[in-house]
């Protein structure tokens, strides 16, 4: 669940590639992993893990909640079945206490075997700079990962070798789940209103306009973190924006430019709602959770937000609570905001590089899959067939299948750079609250932009 800031600092990645150049077995005055940066790639890739004799496997991962432990703690004892001579040490913690960890250990001489990293620039995208992660395109190609995933969704875990360009280049981690930012509905309240399901960003458009009339708040938001505005705004960019605009804007790429007349329309639509009171009178006063939980207890019509409320939700809710993708964009594309689930990586420096793949791959794998949404997670792989029978996971676990395979998953706004989340965060609450112009908010955000990628 993307409600931490997937960036930290620039003093905090420029402080990892300092030490990456302490890393055992490099030139002091060199990263580690490779002369060039780019991560280190295996000279030939051995797939045969039962002939490696004795291994111990170091495993660091954050899958510490209840639809997470249980799955991955199977999978582990199935891969150990499979291979008696390896033996996993798992360590897990929260991510926050893990991605602290991994920062330290790549520069230092104790190093797991696999890690869970985050995809963001500053994070993966730094490790890879430094040379600190294995490329995986060998390990991709013998086992055949491009089959298994889709494009859209392996972009999330692409670098180019000097760490600058996301979204392409070698792979450097593989995830087991997915996310999906969508709109939750109430079944009972479009009934009333004599509402159907929105097809189209039109229909969506009017039936708030309807719900208002009628005297409903149209949509529910508590922004008072700033966060949650990126999940409100990121899926109706695409009503006006490219997909591939978006994903070079969100991504930090070159090409594209916030103050292009459609982003500058999507704002604009954004402060709108804002101003008159489609989300209620206070959105930027009002925590996030207290504003779902008002959702559930019957406020609201609408509730843009991700997979991740669910659960709850549905608990509350029960048959009452829908959940859709948003409608198709500009381009006639299935765009929304969403990813994956923290990548399994494997650091530069693992002695057990062959045995960490083939640990990667079988937790991945389709009965993986399976696996994981019995225990109640959402798989990124073959979702719409792990989906329940009935309910709102099902219509979550569809969405985020259609989306995914058929359509783009756009990244997170607050992945473009190190500081565009506070820069983006404070624009959307202007927005929000009347106190700056679309295009005042655009050109803050072009700043943002353009400072990064040197424009």
């Amino acid at each position: 669940m993307r409600r931490r800031r997937l960036v930290i600092p620039a003093l905090a990645a420029t402080t990892i590639l300092a030490l990456a150049a302490c890393a055992p077995g490099s030139d002091p005055d060199e990263p580690a992993g490779s002369e060039t940066g780019g991560g280190s790639e295996p000279a030939e890739v051995n797939t045969d893990i039962a002939g490696l004799g004795d291994i111990t496997l170091t495993v660091w991962d954050q899958e510490v909640r209840s639809s997470q432990d249980p799955a991955l703690q199977a999978l582990n004892e199935a891969f150990m079945e499979k291979y008696p001579n390896v033996t996993i040490e798992r360590v897990s913690q929260s991510n926050d206490d893990l991605q602290s960890q991994i920062a330290l250990a790549l520069s230092g001489n104790d190093v797991p075997d696999v890690i869970q990293v985050n995809n963001a620039r500053a994070d993966m995208g730094a490790y890879v700079t430094a040379g600190q992660l294995v490329n995986l395109e060998p390990y991709a190609e013998a086992y055949g990962w491009a089959d298994r995933y889709s494009e859209s969704v392996l972009s999330y875990s692409r670098y180019s070798e000097d760490g600058k360009t996301f979204g392409e280049g070698n792979l450097y981690g593989l995830p087991q789940t997915g996310e999906v930012v969508g709109i939750f509905y109430n079944k009972a309240k479009l009934e009333e209103l004599g509402l159907e399901v929105p097809q189209t960003w039109d229909d969506y458009f009017a039936a708030l306009d309807a719900a208002k009339a009628a005297g409903e708040q149209p949509m529910v938001l508590g922004n008072i973190d700033q966060w949650p505005a990126f999940h409100v705004f990121g899926p109706l960019q695409a009503n006006y924006v490219p997909v591939d605009e978006i994903a070079a804007l969100g991504l930090g790429n070159e090409g594209a430019s916030w103050t292009s007349d459609g982003n500058v329309q999507a704002l604009e639509q954004f402060g709108t709602w804002g101003t008159e009171g489609y989300f209620g009178s206070s959105p930027n006063g009002t925590d996030y959770d207290l504003a779902w939980a008002d959702f559930a207890k019957g406020t609201g019509v609408f509730l843009p937000a991700g997979n991740w409320l669910a659960g709850d939700l549905e608990s509350l809710m029960g048959e009452d609570v829908g959940f859709m993708a948003p409608p198709p964009g500009t381009d006639g594309t299935l765009a929304t905001t969403g990813a994956t689930g923290i990548p399994f990586g494997i650091p530069a420096a693992s002695e057990n590089v062959d045995a960490a793949a083939a640990y990667i791959d079988f937790i991945t794998t389709d009965e993986a899959m399976a696996m994981i949404a019995e225990n109640g997670g959402m798989p990124v792989n073959n979702t719409a067939d792990n989906a329940p029978e009935a309910g709102l996971q099902k219509d979550v676990f569809e969405a985020f299948d259609a989306v995914s395979t058929e359509g783009t998953l756009l990244p997170y706004l607050d992945w473009a750079t190190p500081s565009f989340a506070d820069t983006a965060g404070q624009g959307f609450q202007e927005l929000l609250g009347g106190q700056k112009s679309a295009a005042d908010v655009a050109q803050a955000f072009e700043d943002d932009y353009q400072a990064f990628i040197g424009g």
